[in-house]
């Protein structure tokens, strides 16, 4: 049982970081920082 919830918790933690990377990404390729705010404000 613990070992699944470990898994899931490794899930979460990696779909986190790939929408935080992703916007910062968009701030990068767009160099706009309401928009990448805003990007940012929807990932949370």
């Amino acid at each position: 049982m613990d070992e699944n919830v470990q898994k899931s918790c490794w899930g979460v933690t990696v779909w986190t970081v790939l929408a935080v990377g992703g916007a910062l990404a968009l701030l990068v390729l767009f160099n706009d920082v309401d928009g990448a705010q805003q990007a940012i404000a929807v990932a949370k």
